[in-house]
């Protein structure tokens, strides 16, 4: 075990620093967007090439991990980080913003659905819950920290400062990978006897399979709150109580701290525990806090609210984890990864158009329940499709691959 967790911990640290450099950017894009005179539409774009890509190369990255190895991939995906934010600061025309955020879009792909495919190499059985909460752990801290630091860096040195910080983590991160990540024997002789398959093939076999389609559907459904309780956050607390900045950025940095700090209790109960149990008490309880948001009439009662959407995350994203580590011992962990991670940027993509399409029609406080409601007909949906079909004692799916 302490073996383990030695070889672990390089790929954490490298993914917090590297997921550390993106949230750096996060406040400066749109700033910087508008500077070279983008509009609301073309915003839309530089948003969606980047998840587009992401999106579609994930599977394909992850399949091709599972054929030649993990390393190179983070690799490389680190590296277009840093190319990333050494060619941004020279921007001077959308066309280039685009290019570089769709091939930025293809870097991010190579990093986080990898490094869950070589964390789910390394999990024992059993414990799949504890080492995907760790990862989530780093992706959260670094993520989470990095819209504060970028703010600061832009305030004392400029908005182009924020992209060479950026680049210089990806650098940074790049170099750890390179001296410092070792895969053991053991765990390449476990990588390569799971099955191999195409992408498209392998796809197949798991939509064809009851469970893991349901962990997907889970994936996808709880996912599809992220852009109404980030994007429009804002506007609803400025409507409901005129709040500040710093009031936002605390109810924002509040849920991932709490989803951060829960992540290694939630993984080992995750692991000890019935998950389809757990994914159902995760369910309500971030649904219940999602029809809550509107009824909060000041700051300190969304920041409770917030608090408890935090806590039902923290056991869905570790239960969800295990399961899919548990379906990448049959399909391959990069392939399992990169099809995992392409449901939660589906979710993404569709919570930003049910809640616009909610706003505009219904109002915006309106938008909370109505997505929190259908998470929680999706989830309850995909949970009954896990539980109808258990484990083997051999720890594949009973609804496996056909």
């Amino acid at each position: 075990m302490a073996a383990m967790n030695f070889h672990l911990l390089p790929l954490l640290l490298s993914v917090f620093i590297a997921l550390l450099g993106i949230g750096i950017i996060v406040p400066v894009m749109p700033v910087f967007a508008a500077s070279l005179g983008a509009g609301g539409l073309a915003m839309g774009f530089i948003i969606a090439v980047f998840s587009l890509t992401r999106g579609f190369c994930q599977p394909l990255v992850g399949n091709l991990s599972d054929r030649w190895g993990r390393k190179g991939f983070i690799l490389a995906g680190l590296l277009i980080h840093v190319l990333a934010g050494l060619l941004l600061p020279e921007v001077v025309s959308m066309e280039s913003m685009l290019l570089i955020r769709a091939l930025h879009g293809v870097g991010s792909a190579m990093i986080v659905p990898v490094a869950m495919a070589y964390v789910g190499d390394l999990a024992p059985v059993g414990q799949e819950g504890r080492y995907l909460g760790m990862l989530n752990i780093a992706i959260f801290a670094g993520i989470g920290s990095g819209p504060l630091i970028g703010g600061v860096f832009t305030d004392l040195w400029g908005m182009a400062a924020a992209f060479y910080v950026m680049a210089g983590l990806s650098a940074l991160a790049l170099i750890m990978v390179l001296l410092l990540l070792h895969i053991p024997v053991a765990v390449q002789a476990v990588a390569k006897g799971a099955a191999r398959e195409g992408v498209i093939r392998a796809l197949t076999g798991m939509l064809a399979s009851r469970r893991t389609a349901g962990i997907l559907l889970a994936r996808y459904a709880t996912m599809i709150i992220m852009v109404p309780t980030m994007a429009f956050l804002p506007l609803l607390m400025d409507r409901m109580f005129q709040a500040s900045g710093v009031q936002i950025g605390l109810v924002i940095a509040a849920r991932t701290l709490v989803n951060a700090v829960l992540q290694t209790p939630c993984g080992r109960m995750a692991d000890r525990g019935d998950k389809p149990r757990l994914l159902r008490l995760g369910c309500l309880v971030l649904s219940t806090a999602m029809c809550l948001i509107p009824l909060a009439g000041n700051f300190w009662t969304l920041l409770l609210i917030f608090v408890i959407l935090g806590s039902g995350e923290a056991v869905i994203w570790p239960t969800l984890g295990a399961l899919a580590t548990e379906e990448g011992r049959i399909y391959g962990q990069g392939t399992m990864m990169g099809v995992f991670n392409l449901a939660m940027s589906a979710g993404v993509f569709s919570g930003a158009m049910a809640a616009g399409l909610a706003t505009d029609y219904l109002g915006l406080y309106w938008t909370f329940p109505l997505v929190g409601l259908l998470v929680l007909a999706l989830t309850l949906y995909a949970i009954r499709s896990i539980e109808r079909t258990g484990l083997s004692p051999g720890g594949e799916s009973g609804g496996g691959r056909p």
